[in-house]
């Protein structure tokens, strides 16, 4: 199950306006790379809606049926809002919908769910 936490206002390359969901799965263990220590965190992730703010606003809460995946993607460089560091990611984050599997998300056009602006 993922959670809706929030939502946000963003604009498509047509210059309308449009509301996505952030989602976010449960608690995972994750060993840092670096410094060999373990801490906890949950993935993230967007998906598109057609609701407008008040919706959004009341759906907060919600669960759906489903996991948040890592899904492959071409290198794209995300800069760290606090240390203003330069990232290469050649990953996102997707919505998996329960009963759907990771390959219908990859190869069939399961619109673009994650959003690092």
């Amino acid at each position: 199950m993922v959670t809706i936490i929030g939502y946000s206002r963003k604009t498509n390359l047509r210059g309308k306006d449009f509301n996505v969901l952030v989602l976010q799965g449960g608690i995972e263990l994750v060993k840092s790379k670096t410094s060999d220590s373990h801490y906890l965190t949950a993935m993230r992730c967007t998906i598109p809606s057609t609701f407008n703010d008040e919706t959004c606003e009341f759906i907060i809460g919600q669960k759906l049926p489903g996991k948040i995946v890592k899904k492959s993607c071409e290198p794209f460089l995300y800069v760290d809002k606090v240390t203003g560091e330069e990232i290469e990611f050649n990953y996102r984050y997707a919505f998996l919908p329960e009963g759907s599997t990771l390959e219908e998300v990859i190869f069939e056009g399961v619109p673009e769910t994650a959003s690092f602006k």
